[in-house]
């Protein structure tokens, strides 16, 4: 990707691009932004959603010059809600990397700390996005992985230092970019190894085990030993003289872990805990057993302790380098109207270049949004329930539109109530 030489680097301040409200907000609002316009896509750049690069371009000099406020604005513009969440990411980011550029300008700290994260909430309410709007803003490779994939021998399954070659991949081949690179792993729940019931196999444990180096400080040969076409490839290059200056290793000191999942259950380890030291009088005098009772799911994650993790399944080790935990509150319908509404990554710009591809133009009203929010929450599913609700109400309009001289419509409540008479209405005024 071409870079513009006069252009602020990676992770300044003035390569954020306005903070607006999303496709609702107003010439007026915008107006009053002072930081300069977002960059202009290149030719050939590829993104998979508006702002947020499929893969993040990092410098080949390492620059960061945020603040948490900064990095908190930018995920406004993606990420509807989740205030703190984005306050804690915000802050665990900036220290971070504020640490990783101190060091490298040779500035070392030999008894910090690294602030991996763990996420916890339901499905669908932004963790994965919150994450890749924040590498993608910093301007460093990340990766994201499910942690189900992962074995503890490696032979079933994936390895889990295959997690930080994807970094080197992801970084075009520099291990020096790669080294400083975010490494999202989810589904992190599903490797504890309880016992009730049928509860999780044993290797749930040794892959805790295995990503314990990663987190903190572990050499990862670039190559795979279990990839024999890579090790025979590297031989016959070293033969012919053509040995690459790359390191054989990638060190993990600078790479940043978050963790996420659902932790299903896990409300009820925290809710026992609660009432136990309530009854007792051993917690805090603030909680009473009425106060505790009357706690939603959110409530309850805010509350979870190092214990709670533990009694869940995680080992005592694995949770101890995840020193930030923050929880991710569920989305309701004004949620997920804000979703549709204000977000850059709105779901309904992919409908409106759908659409606009069959030179049709599709407007949505607020009404007809609600509409949309109201069946996706409906679905329990977070966000994620607007693309199920969406796909079941455009379904129709979809496949016979094209093939007719509509060339406008909008979405309104009556539409989303009734589809396929809407779409009659629609091929009946056409004619």
């Amino acid at each position: 990707m071409s870079q513009d030489p006069s252009a602020p680097p990676s992770g300044h301040p003035n390569a954020l691009g306005p903070v607006t409200r999303g496709p609702a907000a107003s010439a007026k609002s915008r107006a009053k932004v002072s930081t300069p316009r977002r960059r202009v896509q290149d030719a050939g750049e590829s993104w998979s959603k508006p702002g947020v690069a499929a893969v993040a371009s990092p410098s080949e000099q390492f620059t960061f010059d945020l603040k948490p406020r900064e990095i908190a604005r930018h995920l406004d513009r993606f990420v509807i809600g989740q205030s703190e969440a984005k306050k804690v990411l915000g802050v665990a980011l900036c220290d971070h990397f504020q640490h990783v550029r101190m060091t490298r300008e040779g500035v070392e700290a030999p008894f910090y700390q690294k602030q991996n994260v763990l996420l916890l909430g339901p499905t669908g309410v932004g963790k994965t996005h919150l994450i890749r709007s924040a590498a993608e803003l910093i301007g460093v490779p990340f990766v994201k992985a499910d942690a189900t994939k992962f074995s503890e021998t490696g032979y079933v399954g994936g390895d889990v230092d295959d997690l930080v070659r994807d970094l080197v991949r992801r970084a075009g081949g520099n291990v020096k970019r790669a080294e400083h690179g975010i490494i999202y792993l989810d589904e992190v729940d599903k490797l504890a190894t309880r016992t009730e019931g049928a509860g999780r196999d044993v290797s749930g444990r040794g892959v805790q085990t295995n990503l314990l180096k990663l987190m903190e400080d572990g050499d990862v040969p670039v190559v795979s030993p279990n990839d024999m076409n890579a090790q025979i490839q590297g031989a016959m290059s070293a033969m012919r003289g053509n040995a690459s200056a790359q390191p054989e290793t990638i060190n993990t000191r600078h790479i940043l872990f978050i963790v996420s999942g659902a932790f299903a259950g896990l409300d009820r380890i925290i809710r026992s805990r609660l009432l136990s030291a309530a009854t007792a009088g051993s917690g805090d005098p603030g909680w009473t057993a009425s106060k505790v009772s009357r706690l939603d799911v959110d409530g309850l994650f805010a509350q979870a302790m190092t214990s709670d993790f533990i009694q869940y399944g995680l080992e005592p080790e694995f949770v101890g380098r995840l020193p930030v935990r923050v929880a991710c509150h569920g989305l309701d319908a004004d949620d997920l109207f804000d979703v549709l509404r204000k977000s850059e990554s709105s779901l309904i710009h992919q409908y409106e270049r759908a659409f606009a591809a069959y030179g049709i133009e599709v407007s949505f009203t607020d009404a007809g949004l609600k509409s949309l929010a109201r069946m996706a929450d409906q679905e329990n599913t977070g966000a994620r329930g607007l693309m199920t609700v969406c796909e079941r109400v455009f379904r129709e309009l979809k496949f016979a539109l094209p093939s007719s001289r509509v060339r406008s419509f909008a979405v309104t409540p009556e539409l989303v109530a009734d589809p396929r008479g809407a779409l009659r209405g629609l091929l009946k005024g056409s004619r």
